[in-house]
């Protein structure tokens, strides 16, 4: 088993202390993202190291070397809080006055603490009135990608992945994204809209947790018979069935739930970090 330590900045001596903690046969630098990173090779041991990266504020994954990069053929992501800073329903009713409402509602369904469907019903009932043109001024104005994600899609193209954008929000906003960013394909909820105003309800099924799973098992399936890795990223409760389908999962800056149903957590990194887990 390898180690991957990685952060806006490794202090050599912590890097050292790992290496000679670890009993590991060799360390090497990490250079496809923008943070600090190596990876310590054949490990005996890693007694301590949870520990000694949290005090130090480092991620740590513990990775195979089968694991490499030119495997990894369809990645799935996460919107809200994943792919970009934002939820964006939040700030949408931001602009109504009502951001402390639907955000206490947002922050049960992160948790899992109701159901995701009847949350998102209740908090698309409360933006029945808002000018469709609130939409565009949080695209514009408020919305920005996480750290890394630029680097992290233009990397898995280069080599020619699949990448999809799988969202419990909104296709106003996974539409622009998908094309801004080169997004295979994209999956999310509509808004229904009637003389420009929003209605408070939704056209169509409801992307929810099973869809965003069900729409990465095809993607996985023939990933996987092709000898191929697919990897979800998320950071919700409502990301946990899509992180479980994908034979590499990653807990991105996530809540507690995520965490645990994942392969992986980067909590000091930026997306590209992602990259780095890969031999």
């Amino acid at each position: 088993m390898d180690l991957v330590i990685q952060a806006p900045h490794l202090a050599p001596d912590d890097v050292d202390a790992l290496y000679a903690l670890t009993g590991a046969a060799g360390v090497e630098p990490l250079t496809r993202a923008c943070n600090d990173a190596c990876r310590l090779y054949d490990i005996e041991s890693d007694a301590g190291v949870d520990a000694a990266c949290h005090a130090g504020g480092y991620d740590v994954a513990r990775v195979e070397g089968r694991d490499t990069l030119p495997r990894v053929r369809v990645v799935a992501m996460d919107m809200d809080s994943t792919l970009i800073t934002i939820e964006c329903i939040d700030e949408i009713a931001d602009l109504r006055g009502i951001k402390p409402e639907v955000a206490a509602i947002t922050a049960l369904a992160m948790r899992g603490e109701i159901d995701f469907a009847e949350s998102l019903r209740r908090r698309v009932a409360l933006l029945a009135g808002v000018p469709e043109g609130a939409l565009a001024e949080v695209y514009d104005d408020r919305l920005r990608l996480s750290p890394g994600a630029e680097a992290l899609l233009a990397a898995l193209h280069a080599q020619g992945a699949t990448t999809l954008l799988l969202s419990g929000g909104f296709t106003f906003f996974t539409e622009r994204l998908r094309a801004r960013l080169g997004f295979t394909a994209a999956l999310a909820n509509t808004l229904e809209v009637v003389d420009g105003r929003l209605t408070g309800r939704l056209t169509g099924s409801i992307v929810d947790a099973r869809a965003k799973a069900a729409a990465l098992a095809g993607y996985a399936s023939a990933a996987q018979r092709d000898g191929g890795i697919a990897v979800a990223i998320g950071d919700g409760a409502n990301d946990i069935p899509m992180l479980e389908v994908a034979g590499v999962s990653v807990a991105w800056h996530a809540k507690p739930a995520a965490r645990a149903a994942a392969t992986h957590a980067i909590d000091h990194c930026g997306l590209d970090a992602v990259l780095n887990l890969f031999a």
